[in-house]
């Protein structure tokens, strides 16, 4: 992690609300400078959807002297997860947690990423093994801090506000929130819709309440989802 200048963990204490489809676009927006050099690595150990994410189903790790080599998107654009190292796209990855925890020592120690500007970390739901670890072998390493995914409803907003917390008492700074799948533009009328209706005054309530910024809100788009 010497190598590595700025370390940015995705977080949220939902399931489903878009942690992995704005890893990826982060760390696409960060290449989009071809003198960046940007690494995205997936920590969900038993759902990684990364590689399905990033177009790179099938592909293999390989190992070298050096260590393990991500796989490449573009030449600044390097990607590790799991699901590398599943025979099967379907294969369920049945861990205990000490086994979990392992696999994340060794992305962070064994991979070869290089020089690299920017490390995107990809994680599940909840906050624990994967969340204590991540945070605990980083935090020697300087960890620049979190950004926490919600949706708009309470349900979910319940969840990242355990996050938060979390966050609190492990230390990990916070960069802020952002509201994922806020509201739906149709692209016939126009009009914008509520799909998942902020009745609690969705992010920006939560994140006053918290003290916490609000980085920004990111509509539902089909063009995401296929």
């Amino acid at each position: 992690m010497k190598t590595v200048k700025h370390k940015i963990l995705v977080l949220s204490g939902k399931g489903g609300v878009g942690k992995s489809t704005f890893s990826a676009h982060l760390a696409h927006g960060l290449a989009e400078d071809e003198n960046t050099q940007v690494a995205l690595l997936d920590i969900d150990i038993c759902g990684p959807s990364i590689p399905k994410i990033m177009g790179l189903e099938g592909e293999q790790v390989h190992q070298s002297g050096s260590g393990w080599s991500p796989v490449y998107v573009e030449d600044n654009l390097g990607v590790m997860s799991v699901g590398f190292l599943l025979s099967s796209p379907d294969d369920a990855v049945i861990w205990r947690g000490p086994k979990k925890n392992g696999m994340i020592k060794q992305f962070l120690r064994d991979v070869d990423w290089g020089e690299v500007d920017y490390l995107i970390v990809d994680t599940p739901p909840g906050t624990s093994d994967e969340h204590l670890s991540v945070v605990q072998y980083l935090t020697a390493a300087r960890i620049d801090g979190a950004v926490l995914i919600t949706t708009p409803q309470e349900v979910s907003l319940q969840d990242v506000r355990k996050e938060i917390n979390f966050c609190y008492k492990v230390k990990l700074p916070i960069i802020g929130v952002v509201e994922n799948m806020s509201g739906f533009i149709c692209p016939n009328c126009k009009k914008e819709s509520q799909i998942f209706p902020p009745t609690t005054g969705g992010a920006a309530a939560m994140c006053q309440d918290m003290n916490v910024p609000l980085l920004g809100r990111v509509p539902l788009d089909p063009h995401i989802g296929g």
